[in-house]
């Protein structure tokens, strides 16, 4: 009997690409690509090291894949020319791969910031138009646009998981409405893997908490993602809410 084909994770050296590889971990072969290495290798686990930006690296370590989690990108405080060269182009890079390997699915990191411009008293559903409060955020919502066109062209089910504040636990008022676990993000990437039919969706990374800028009920029924955490739990005065979603440096330049 062939072995499962396994899964290819991007930027998996990093904070969020360890939480994941814990996570999961006995659920599916899990092959690794980033520019550093990953030095505690595991049972199921393969390393390839390799840049984003290089397109036949990337086609190379998708090769034999059955899922592409794209989590290699840079964050907020970055150049306009850095995010072009990482955030679009290797994104772009990423959807090729998954193309050229035959992948059925495709998990985007996105971020809660595509929508960050928006007032902290509207209650924001994935359906809402795009919002970006940086350029970090307009290089995600491109992504989200790679991602539908992917969909839509070669029948690839593509979830776009706008994620939002990803820690061991909240600590800030701004938690309170954005926080996901780590356990909660690796159940909802799985959900969105395992999901018998997928096609395209977008979904808000969040776990079970009552003051949530999001309404995504939805989309998390149809994934059958159910949060295992909550902030509501958390000893944190939530205050009152900035005035902007994406945190109290939106609109201040």
């Amino acid at each position: 009997m062939a072995p499962e084909r396994p899964v290819l994770i991007t930027g998996a050296a990093g904070r969020v690409g360890g939480a994941l590889r814990e996570g999961l971990r006995g659920r599916c072969g899990l092959r690794l690509f980033d520019l550093s290495p990953v030095r505690d290798l595991r049972s199921g686990e393969e390393m390839i090291l390799g840049d984003v930006r290089d397109r036949s690296e990337l086609t190379a370590a998708a090769a034999g894949c059955r899922a592409l989690v794209h989590l290699a990108g840079l964050t907020v405080k970055t150049d306009h020319e850095a995010l072009l060269d990482v955030n679009l182009r290797g994104t772009y890079h990423a959807f090729e791969a998954a193309v050229a390997a035959g992948c059925e699915r495709f998990v985007f990191a996105s971020t809660n910031h595509v929508t960050g411009f928006y007032p902290a008293d509207v209650r924001v559903d994935p359906g809402m138009p795009p919002r970006p409060d940086s350029l970090y955020a307009v290089s995600k919502v491109y992504g989200e646009a790679l991602g539908r066109l992917y969909h839509d062209r070669y029948g690839l089910g593509v979830a776009a998981i706008r994620i939002g504040s990803a820690r061991p636990a909240p600590t800030a008022p701004r938690h309170t409405r954005t926080w996901i676990s780590y356990r909660d993000l690796a159940q909802l990437v799985w959900r969105c893997l395992d999901a018998a039919e997928l096609g395209w969706l977008v979904v808000y990374g969040g776990s079970g908490n009552g003051r949530s800028y999001w309404s995504d009920a939805e989309q998390r029924r149809a994934l059958r993602y159910v949060p295992d955490d909550s902030a509501d739990d958390a000893d944190i005065d939530p205050g009152a809410a900035d005035r902007y979603q994406g945190g109290p440096g939106v609109g201040s330049v």
